[in-house]
């Protein structure tokens, strides 16, 4: 692999878990551990666990599991390199890289594709102060209202007229063109012919959650068309999993208390401009189930801002659709509606800060805007109304938020309770499914428990010594334990550690439950436990060779005496 293993190793090593998840999910000490309700499904008592000892996480109502990499991947959406990179900036870590054979690996062009995306937005940027034609863009950022310290908290650029702007400056690099070319900075015609995407155009970057330009949205500064023009998807930019502006407002606050959605570029820079720096756009599609687990993980409160128009409560609807299923207790999201014919650009500029914030204030909460929306669908129609109010309740998981919503819907019916209605419409609550145990009752066999006790406290392996006939006995799981053992006998690791050796492997799984399985052995008896198992191996080997050459005709002479020596061992175990 491209990373070397010794330092993902390091990595896991030097990452507290329960350090990393904390500050994301506030943890509390429940003896050994630490606990939390789930991050990833919806639960009203806490069923997430995090072991400093193993430096592993698990949730026993979703089946949720793995170390620091796995939360990393799971709860900012990263893939497994993206995951590695921000776990090691976090430590002030150099990910270093192996020199591979053959063809490059994925990850490498991204890493060539982020390079260029960043000289892309600093030829932007230095264009829209150098530039002979800059006069007519600084007009504009006047026209307005926006100040050099917001143009530059965004990195807002200028792509001049003209057909090779940013090309020309790769003329003589097939390589880095090619590369634009993936990134969707160039377009080629039909005869293959190259020029630059973005031409006489506002520019404005788009940064990942880690601030890496992946993306660019470019504003006309006339009244071509279209008026904005966004980048292709590419191997680095997938919009509908991408919030414009969220990187900066992680970088004015921590933790911020909510989030205003909105859907232009202009909208989030210009309420940036008055003061309102906690917005963010969805890059001209409907909100995304992506997009709405990022709005949720950034803040309680999500407020989605459109215009009053039936064209913006259709959009709003898509993005209560999918919010619903994902919504977790202390989760709220709002609706906000804007006069039509305005935007929040607009309308901040009109009213100011205070009043456009005291219009947040006033949103429409989930409930209000659900059965003010089925009412105006439906009027009268109560059959309708409580089918489809119906349908969209059972996709909720935050089980606070569905009694609530069925309790609006069983007074709207002129029922007495929600219990009442669950009854009389034959209502199917969802329950998070358990993790599927089969087989992990009680200790299990010896080898399992010898398994399970070297991924739970890998030093029981370490400076063992080697155990000949164990590569020898004929059982089911004993390759993965000699293989586990190999490793743990040279190496010092932790639970964490050690699944990372077998993230690719078959048995993976196998080892994620038996990592996590209460195996009903104490701390202090770990050694002796472990010991027998040993034992236990130890003897099945004894068993199986004795049958086998008490089978066997003939033997050697070799054999004759191996078989004499089994049978002396054999009585002598059975007095």
């Amino acid at each position: 692999m491209a990373i070397p293993r010794d330092f993902i190793n390091e990595l896991i090593a030097r990452t507290d878990i329960v350090d990393l998840i904390d500050r994301k999910v506030p943890l509390k000490k429940a003896g050994k551990n630490h606990t939390a309700c789930c991050p990833f499904h919806s639960e009203k008592s806490p069923s997430f666990t995090v072991s400093r000892d193993k430096q592993f996480y698990h949730c026993f109502g979703c089946g949720a599991h793995g170390n620091a990499i796995d939360f990393v991947m799971e709860y900012d959406r990263l893939e497994f390199v993206d995951a590695i990179e921000e776990l090691a900036g976090q430590l002030g870590l150099e990910v270093p890289r192996e020199k591979g054979t053959g063809k490059r690996v994925d990850h490498g062009l991204s890493r060539d594709l982020y390079e260029l995306m960043d000289e892309a937005n600093r030829y932007f940027q230095t264009q829209l102060r150098q530039h002979s034609d800059k006069q007519k863009v600084v007009d504009y950022l006047a026209f307005r209202d926006l100040s050099d310290e917001v143009v530059e908290k965004f990195g807002i650029g200028f792509a001049p007229d003209g057909w090779d702007g940013l090309l020309s400056r790769y003329r003589q690099n097939q390589d880095a063109q090619d590369k634009l070319l993936t990134a969707g900075m160039l377009i080629a015609n039909d005869n293959g012919k190259r020029y630059d995407r973005f031409r006489d155009r506002l520019m404005f970057p788009i940064r990942d959650r880690r601030g890496r330009v992946v993306g660019f949205g470019g504003r006309v500064l006339g009244d071509g068309t279209p008026k904005y023009l966004n980048s292709p998807e590419t191997p680095i930019f997938h919009k509908g999993n991408e919030l414009y502006g969220l990187y900066e407002l992680k970088q004015q606050h921590r933790d911020p208390q909510h989030v205003l959605i909105v859907e232009g570029y202009m909208d989030v820079v210009a309420l940036a401009q008055f003061g309102v720096d906690y917005a963010v756009a969805s890059l001209g599609t409907s909100t995304t189930a992506e997009q709405f687990q990022l709005l949720v993980r950034s803040a309680k409160e999500v407020v989605c801002c459109y215009d009053g128009d039936n064209a913006g409560r259709e959009a709003a609807w898509r993005a209560l659709e999918t919010a619903l299923p994902l919504l977790k207790p202390g989760d709220t999201v709002k609706f906000m509606f804007l006069p039509q014919g305005e935007d929040p650009d607009t309308m901040v500029r009109q009213i100011g800060k205070q009043a456009f914030e005291q219009l947040i204030e006033q949103a429409m909460g989930l409930p209000e805007f659900l059965f003010d929306t089925l009412t105006r669908t439906h009027g009268t129609d109560k059959g309708a109304l409580a089918k489809q109010a119906i349908a969209l309740i059972q996709k909720i998981q935050d089980s606070v938020l569905q009694n609530l919503l069925l309790e609006n819907l069983a007074h709207k019916l002129g029922m007495n309770s929600a219990d009442d209605l669950k009854k009389k419409l034959g209502f199917v609550e969802q329950k998070a499914k358990p993790l599927n145990a089969k087989g992990l009752q009680g200790r299990g066999t010896p080898l399992r428990l010898a398994i399970a006790l070297l991924v739970q406290a890998p030093q029981l392996g370490y400076g063992l010594p080697k155990q000949p006939a164990l590569s020898k006995i004929q059982l089911t799981g004993i390759d993965l334990f000699n293989s586990l053992l190999d490793i743990t006998r040279d190496k010092q690791l932790n639970s964490a550690q050690l699944l990372e050796l077998y993230r690719e492997h078959q048995q993976h799984s196998m080892l994620i439950k038996l990592a996590q399985w209460d195996h009903q052995v104490a701390d202090e008896n770990q050694v002796s436990e472990f010991k027998q198992s040993l034992l236990w191996l130890s003897d099945k080997y004894i068993e199986q060779r004795y049958q086998e050459l008490s089978l066997k005709q003939p033997l050697s002479k070799e054999e004759k005496v191996q078989l004499l020596k089994l049978i002396t061992i054999m009585k002598g175990k059975n007095k």
